[in-house]
This record gives structure tokens, sequence and C-alpha cells, in this order.
């Protein structure tokens, strides 16, 4: 193998690696290989919300063998651990969002086949994420959301050097006569540093033009957006009183961040509303079924089916759903009909312990009393 003294730069500016100039064909496939083997081994940068989020609030303090804790932490790519070093303050954040972003995917799926389930790995959702599913579009807006809102609030609160207080513009339609202040959350800087730190892992991967892998690149950019996106939608405007005895006399208002469950419920509803598109001769994505609306900025795509996590298959990471509780008298994604996919369910008796709400429930004898009693439930066969 030759190699030229020249370096050549990547698209986005970030990496520089040596050009070659003559290469033979097994050089090129042991290259394959090895880029393959080392990207599925990162895995994915959501993996912080599951570490400690104590050792990231103070990384000075913690020295993983010879190498700061930045270089050590799985999941990062290069390009990530980079803006680590250049943000540790904000690390803690980015664990918090990512946790916050499992946590929700989790509530929202917790009646489907897929519950979001995790693994003990720097994978974090196991192979799920290799299929370009609705269920990864979900996992990476959701997750992308989390830091955004975690961020955002970081500068509120003023737990972060780089940003503080929001500096958004008076909104059009308010009260003239009320005052724009107050210290509103900096969604302006959570998304701006969302997208250089989420973003960053997918940038600076090369694929070939119109491979499958440069379409899943793209898709996972967009719904990092979609999430990105959504927790400015649903931003608000809040206001409070000042004066004497509750006169109102001054009302003063400032931005704040919807609850992040809004946000949870925003994207399961583009979630289900999803659009299948595939890539192109010229490097783009495209809808695949000509009939429908194309997608806009806020909403997810995907590239792939999803399977039909029915049984356990870890090729594709489904953990299937025998043994779940479902309900027999619903006919929703909860239902034993839908959840247990035909093979039928089990019913099973267990005893539910509950706090009295009221002296005079059948269950108690006396005020506060706890309760004890029988229930059936049902278990996916």
């Amino acid at each position: 193998m030759k190699w030229n003294r020249r370096r050549k730069v990547s698209r986005d500016g970030a990496h520089w690696f040596p050009f070659v100039e003559k290469v033979t064909w097994p050089c090129i496939l042991l290259a394959i290989f090895l880029a393959h083997a080392s990207s599925s081994a990162i895995g994915t940068w959501m993996n912080l919300g599951l570490q400690g989020i104590d050792v990231l609030r103070n990384p000075e303090a913690y020295l993983l063998g010879a190498q700061p804790l930045c270089s050590r932490l799985s999941g990062l790519s290069r390009g990530q651990t980079k803006l680590c070093y250049l943000y540790q303050d904000h690390m803690a954040h980015v664990a918090r969002g990512a946790r916050l972003g499992i946590n929700e995917c989790q509530w929202q799926f917790r009646t489907r086949r897929w519950n979001c389930s995790t693994v003990d790995d720097s994978s974090v959702f196991g192979p799920v994420l290799n299929i370009g599913s609705r269920e990864a579009a979900f996992a990476h807006a959701i997750a992308a959301a989390g830091v955004v809102h975690t961020v955002s609030r970081g500068c509120r609160d003023g737990q972060l050097g780089n940003c503080g207080c929001s500096r958004a513009l008076r909104p059009r339609n308010l009260h003239r006569d009320w005052i724009w202040g107050g210290c509103g959350d900096n969604v302006e800087y959570g998304y701006r540093f969302t997208e250089g730190f989420v973003d960053v892992k997918e940038r600076e991967a090369n694929y070939p033009r119109g491979s499958k892998e440069q379409g899943r690149k793209l898709m996972n950019l967009h719904n990092n957006e979609a999430g990105r996106r959504a927790v400015i939608r649903k931003i608000k405007v809040t206001c409070k009183c000042h004066g004497v005895s509750g006169s109102c006399s001054l009302v003063t208002c400032w931005q704040q961040l919807a609850p992040f469950r809004e946000v949870g419920d925003y994207l399961k509803d583009k979630y289900d509303g999803a659009t299948e598109v595939k890539i192109n001769h010229r490097d783009k994505l495209q809808i695949r079924d000509p009939r429908y609306n194309l997608p806009t900025a806020e909403d997810l795509i995907y590239i792939d089916e999803s399977p039909d996590y029915c049984l356990r298959n870890e090729r594709t990471g489904s953990w299937g759903t025998s043994g779940r509780v479902c309900n027999r008298t619903s006919l929703s994604t909860d239902g034993c009909n839908l959840m247990c996919c035909g093979r039928g369910y089990n019913t099973h008796k267990t005893t539910i312990k509950e706090r009295c709400k009221c002296k005079f429930h059948w269950c108690c004898y006396v005020e506060c009393k706890t309760c004890h009693y029988i229930v059936d439930i049902q278990t996916c066969k």
C-alpha cells in the first residue's frame, strides 16, 4: 500500500484521514470489516442515559486508567468525544436528556408489542436500532428532544457556563401592557447544542451515494431534527401577576418548556403517521408511495418495515410478548388479542396491596389501613 503525504478532509470537516493513492482489494475488504466492527462496538450516544450521571457531574475527579473520562464513555463517536472535552459541564445534562427520552419512550410504548426495552450494552435498545423502522425513528427523535429539554432548562437554572436565560424576542400577540422578561428556558441554545452534539455522529460517517447506509444516515438526521422541533412546537408563554393584594397591576411573561410528556405525546402521534421513504440515485430521500403527502421537517420517516415483535428474535432485537400482561377486554394495543398475536393468554390470580383512599372503603376496617385483595391478570402464552 502506498500512502501519499497529502491529507484529505471529509465533507463535514471534522476528521482528517490519510489519502490512499493505491490500494488492493484485500485491504479494502479489511478496512470495511474493521470500520463495521468499530461502529458496532461504539453503540449510540443514548447510552449516556444508562451510565452514572453522578460521574459525569465531576469528570475531573474520575480518571479511568491514564485517560480522562470523555474518552472512556461508551457510545460516543470521535466527534462527540471531542465535544465532550469542550463542553464537559454539558455532559450531565446530555445524560439526563437521554434518560428522559428513554423513560418517555418506555411510557409511550408500555402497551405495545415493542415496549422500548433496553439491553445491557452501549446500543441501549439492541439490534432494534439497526433496522430503519418506525421504532428507530421514534427512539432517535425522543432522545434528541430530551437533550434539548434538559440543556435548555440547565441554561435557565444557571448550571452551564456557555448560556443563560432565554433571549427570545417578544411575541407579537402578547398584551402590550405586559412585560416580556423573567428568566425563560433557553431553547435556542438547547436546540443549537443538541444539533451539533447529536448530529455529528451521523455527519462524520461517509457512505457510498445512493446506498442503504446513506439512506439510514439521512433518516436519522431527519428524525433528530423532528425531535428537536417537537420541543419548540410545544413551548409556551407563561405569565405571572405582581401587585399589592393580588391586584395584578404588573404582569411579567417569559417562554417556558412544556412538560416532556406533551412532547412525547406529540412525537407518538408523529410515529403513528410516519412516512416510508427510500433513497434515490441523487442521494436524496423520497416517499416510497407517491400517493402520500410529502413529510415535513416535523414528521417522522422510516425506510424499513417494522418486525411484528411477536416472537423472540435476537437478530431483530425482539423480546417477544410471551409473559406480557394484557387486558382481555380491551380492543386496543394492550388487548390480549393484539398483544399475544393470537396465541392466547393465561389467567393468574395475584394479590394487590393498596392504601385506602377513604375510611369507608369496603376493605378498610380503620382509616389508612392497607387493603389486600385478589384480582385476575392475563399474560400472553
